[in-house]
């Protein structure tokens, strides 16, 4: 690929909760405004002018994307519940970097942030993420091939079938190219093929990939929908109900997927989380604090609780996993009572043995002019304003959590 030719070619090139996401911005929230701020949680892991340079460009390329009439067609089949306004307002939405997106070009102080009408801005988060780690591989660590990358992704692949782990691929964000990760996704689906359980290889969040490899595309919502919301409305005690609601409005109760627990810690969330919407949601996504902890802890909310029958409702494990974590939540969730899959993104995407992946995060800073926060299951993970993060803490009663797999400088080594 030459320097000058541009890495994201679609506005599918994103994971599906981004335009699921989208959706409901625009039906529920039309005329909200944002800011989102870039973290690099690996600061030793530095830009260089030249790599800025090429980033800068791609970035105002991404100014020229369109949704095609295929691209739209393939949405209204795989997610034709989404509101039909929707699809039509795609026929002519684009972005604006050159309004939208603030750079830092200082190397040594090198920052995005992004500005704008939610709708509009939600979807630089994954392609901006997924250039500056492309940046960083093409131009400061370069010294690598995708030589064996097919072979690795087959073999973690077969491994999972085989083990009876349901998992899909979610690695976009943090990937070390677009290409690593076509080789990926091709190894994966190898792997599926050759291995004893096909069926466990779900699909891909990369909605072009699901579009070329006629996967399915995976993806519900993520933290920003609860941020938002909560920010918006300054009503943290009831931020997940209210979610929840708009959700429900915009999808309708039969298509809610899975709520996503940790966004102001999972133990607020369960206050809310009774029927009718623990009965709609067809079960929960972990992406913070000790998953183990977690099984048990929603494992009694569902059976000790709820009183629903053991396997009636499902777990998705989405932080930090590799094979051998999966493997053992699977094991633990059988015993609990559980169904599980696994959302597996930086550990396929940019698994190489001689250097590691940047830890790098976009996230919704301010909402309607006030501070977004999230605050998860372990201290590890919060991102915000500390003030209003301590405030919010204070609201809702939040116990702090402290757990060694959330520490976020080393999760990848």
């Amino acid at each position: 690929m030459s320097l000058e030719e541009p890495v994201i070619k679609s506005f599918l090139d994103t994971d599906l909760y981004k335009l699921t996401m989208q959706s409901a911005i625009h039906n529920c929230f039309p005329d909200a405004e944002v800011s989102f701020d870039y973290h690099n949680r690996t600061p030793e892991k530095k830009l260089t002018v030249e790599a800025i340079d090429w980033l800068k460009k791609q970035i105002k390329l991404l100014g020229d994307l369109r949704f095609a009439e295929d691209e739209i067609e393939f949405l209204k089949q795989e997610v034709p519940f989404l509101p039909q306004q929707y699809f039509k307002w795609l026929e002519t939405f684009k972005l604006h970097p050159d309004k939208e997106v603030i750079i830092d070009d200082d190397p040594d102080h090198f920052d995005l942030r992004v500005k704008g009408a939610w709708d509009q801005v939600t979807l630089y988060e994954i392609p901006l993420l997924a250039l500056v780690s492309e940046a960083y591989f093409r131009f400061i660590v370069n010294k690598w091939t995708n030589e064996g990358q097919f072979e690795k992704a087959k073999g973690k692949s077969i491994r999972l079938c085989n083990n009876s782990c349901a998992f899909s691929e979610f690695g976009t964000r943090r990937r070390r190219s677009f290409e690593t990760q076509k080789i990926m996704m091709e190894g994966l689906m190898a792997g599926a093929k050759e291995s004893n359980k096909p069926g466990m290889f779900l699909g891909t969040s990369n909605v072009y990939f699901a579009k070329i490899y006629k996967l399915k595309p995976m993806g519900t919502i993520a933290h920003e929908w609860m941020m938002g919301i909560a920010a918006i409305t300054q009503d943290y005690n009831n931020a997940n109900k209210r979610a929840m609601d708009c959700w429900l409005e915009t999808v309708g109760n039969t298509h809610a997927g899975l709520a996503l627990t940790d966004t102001f810690g999972t133990d607020v969330f369960l206050r809310s989380f009774y029927p009718p919407y623990s009965d709609y949601y067809a079960g929960v996504r972990q992406d913070s604090g000790d998953p183990l902890k977690f099984i048990e802890k929603i494992g009694h909310h569902y059976i000790d609780v709820l009183k629903l029958p053991k396997f009636s409702k499902s777990i998705c494990f989405s932080d930090s996993l590799n094979v051998d974590r999966c493997i053992q939540y699977k094991a633990r969730a059988d015993e609990v009572g559980m169904n599980c899959s696994f959302g597996i993104g930086t550990n396929l995407t940019n698994d190489f043995a001689d250097s590691t992946p940047m830890n790098i995060v976009m996230k919704i800073d301010s909402a309607n002019g006030h501070p977004a926060v999230k605050i998860s299951d372990n201290l590890g993970k919060n991102t915000g304003d500390p003030a209003e993060v301590r405030r919010v803490k204070k609201v809702l009663g939040y116990e702090e959590k402290y757990w060694a797999g959330g520490d976020e400088e080393h999760r990848w080594g």
